[in-house]
């Protein structure tokens, strides 16, 4: 299992053929309370660099942008009646959605853990 992320502040954690993608703690932090999530469809097909989801929190609204290319193949559900479970834990029960990774050589572009803490200093 191996997680990249852009520099948009969205991760996407690698599961073989799947990528589970959600927004950073330090992005999460820096929109404050979530208060509402807008999912994509299961089926919908994304370009790398579509927008993906929208985010919304008190402070601001968010786009979320597929880091990838493929096809959604599950959302997040629980985040329709719990958008705070993104502030409370991104990076697990916070995740957006997963995604059928159409080339894994989108991947190569990404940051490793190490370039985006770096990006955040």
């Amino acid at each position: 299992m191996t997680t990249k992320f852009t520099p948009d502040h969205e991760y996407i954690r690698v599961e073989g053929s799947t990528g589970i993608v959600g927004i950073t703690p330090f992005a999460q932090e820096a929109l404050g309370d979530i208060v509402f999530v807008e999912l994509p469809a299961v089926g919908k097909v994304l370009k790398k660099g579509d927008e993906a989801a929208v985010v919304e929190s008190v402070k601001a609204a968010s786009e979320i942008y597929a880091p990838v290319s493929g096809t959604v193949t599950a959302i997040n559900e629980e985040l329709t009646v719990n958008p705070g479970l993104i502030n409370a834990d991104p990076e697990a029960g916070g995740w957006i959605y997963k995604i059928a990774i159409a080339d894994a050589a989108d991947l190569d572009g990404l940051l490793d853990s190490d370039a985006y803490a770096e990006l955040t200093l």
